[in-house]
């Protein structure tokens, strides 16, 4: 090996190749033979390159040592390792190559065991999945990585054509700058293969939904970076998770549109998982995360209607959600709509579609998972300074039997039907949440008070003449009784709480004065 003091270039005289992933891997050899560089493999990567016909050593003769338990142990050798981690300018290291009689290794090329696709698969056994766990691959990656200013290493094909051309142009070198790239690729590689092989160890030794790990692993993957964050002063970026298999706003399509923004982002996820919550045709409408209008029918384009004639004014520069392919009739309401930042549905029909690309500002999203069965949602994760907070989701459905009614005047069953869809909905509602509601429509919406009163107050003004006879959702419990006379000066007629207060005896109290109908339901709904 030599190096230059310009690039800090070093040349390839010496490669070790050992891929299960053979993609890119005829091309990259065939470039390294022909510039002398004498290659090194293993078992079916040996295999590989023999019927390519390009010349190879095989590792069992380069170390005098053969593959053993069953291809278990076979790169993991002094001669091997020593080859690759021998600083070139020690004159210790220098005589110990010497001493055993090592060759110097200058390029690794290694990926790694297939684990996270046989885990993937459905009834993989552990004794299955821990055959997929690479020992020797990490070790040779991380050696290589370590010793980057005299090796360079290889992880991923997707990189061979960058890699292959800067050999073509440097005469067989590669320059410092790249081997620290690729060393730092290497360090992150290695970083998510451990965390995957320790996610599903966890998964499958903690079999408690009530135990948490003693340890948060998790790994995302850049997907792009963002014009800008929430502000245009801040920089931004979005990482996807390629372990979760459900719905998510990372992995839609974007089928027009313009790209998306960072807030884009989040109010269509807060949109995404809302809509999965409802199997009637849904439709919500957002601004900022909270819903200013969400309606369910026995049709899309009413639903949608009906949503938006909640609060048609919040809506300028909204974001759509829908739960069922959109057909022409919601294509042309939504069409019609003023302002539409972006719209996220299962899927189109093409006529929809087609009508709805017109306008190019607006982005349209299809997500198709939407359609599959529900799977499990993982715990969820906020990010605080020095730290994480950890939850399950708040996937806990009320239903009428878990209802309990505490005053003199029972709600109708009509009115049990609206209440529980109130609820369902302000489960997503900012707290402090209060939301009014008329059959599966909402009619007003207060979010994200400091007071539970100013917030019943606002459901009230955005409702208007809509309040009356409408029925109410707290996401937790009134304190005090002037939530509830603030309810009837509006005109409701039911209320649907979690209870619990050291105040519920004057709330109900209030309740009966104005002959309102009251419900607990024993759990609270708040969302920060």
């Amino acid at each position: 090996m030599s190096k230059s003091n310009g690039e800090g270039l070093v040349k390839i005289n010496r490669a070790l190749i050992s891929v299960s992933d053979k993609r890119g891997l005829g091309e990259l050899a065939e470039t390294l033979s022909s510039l002398g560089v004498e290659i090194i493999s293993t078992g079916g990567t040996e295999k590989e390159l023999k019927q390519l016909g390009i010349k190879t050593v095989s590792l069992s003769s380069f170390t005098g040592f053969p593959e053993i338990l069953d291809g278990r142990v076979k790169t993991l050798h002094p001669k091997v390792f020593g080859s690759i981690l021998a600083r070139r300018e020690d004159e210790s290291h220098k005589k110990a190559v010497s001493e055993h009689g090592m060759k110097l290794i200058d390029l690794v090329v290694v990926n790694l065991y297939p684990f996270e696709k046989t885990i993937s698969k459905s009834g993989v056994k552990i004794e299955e999945a821990v055959e997929q766990i690479d020992i020797g691959g990490p070790s040779l990656l991380r050696a290589s990585a370590k010793n980057y200013p005299d090796v360079a290493v290889l992880a991923n094909p997707d990189g061979y054509k960058d890699i292959i051309a800067e050999l073509k142009g440097k005469g067989g070198c590669l320059s410092l700058e790249t081997r620290q790239k690729l060393a730092l690729e290497v360090f992150e590689h290695t970083s998510v293969y451990d965390s995957i092989i320790a996610d599903y160890f966890q998964k499958e030794v903690v079999k408690n939904n009530d135990v948490f790990p003693a340890n948060l692993i998790a790994t995302y993957k850049r997907v792009n970076t963002l014009r800008y964050g929430e502000n245009p002063h801040q920089k931004a970026a979005y990482y996807t998770d390629e372990r979760y298999k459900g719905p998510s706003v990372i992995t839609s399509e974007i089928l027009s549109g313009k790209e998306l923004s960072f807030n884009n982002l989040i109010d269509l996820d807060s949109a995404l998982g809302m809509i999965e919550d409802f199997n009637r045709p849904f439709a919500v409408i957002l601004k900022h995360t909270n819903p200013c209008g969400a309606a369910c029918a026995d049709k899309l384009a009413d639903a949608y209607a009906d949503a938006l004639a909640c609060d048609p004014v919040s809506a300028f520069g909204c974001i759509i959600g829908l739960n069922k392919i959109v057909d022409i009739e919601t294509a042309k309401r939504i069409d019609e709509t003023f302002f539409v930042e972006c719209v996220i549905a299962p899927g189109y029909e093409k006529e929809a579609l087609e009508l709805l690309v017109k306008k190019k500002n607006r982005r349209f999203l299809a997500c198709p998972q939407l359609l599959e069965d529900k799977k499990a949602e993982p715990d969820q994760i906020k990010m605080i300074k020095g730290g994480a907070l950890v939850q399950t989701p708040d996937n806990l459905e009320t239903m009428a039997n878990d209802l309990k009614v505490v005053t003199q005047i029972p709600p109708t069953t009509q009115q049990t039907g609206s209440l529980l869809f109130a609820w369902k909905v302000a489960k997503h509602v900012k707290s402090n949440a209060v939301l009014l509601a008329c059959g599966e429509k909402t009619v007003g919406i207060g979010a994200g008070q400091m007071s539970r009163v100013d917030s019943s107050m606002i459901a009230a003004r955005k409702a208007g003449e809509k309040a009356r006879g409408s029925v109410l959702a707290s996401d937790a419990f009134f304190p005090m009784r002037d939530g509830v006379d603030a309810a009837a000066e509006a005109g409701v007629v039911a209320i649907i709480q979690p209870g619990g207060s050291k105040g519920d005896e004057e709330v109900i109290k209030a309740a009966n004065e104005h002959k309102i109908a009251m419900v607990f339901t024993g759990v609270r709904h708040f969302k920060h």
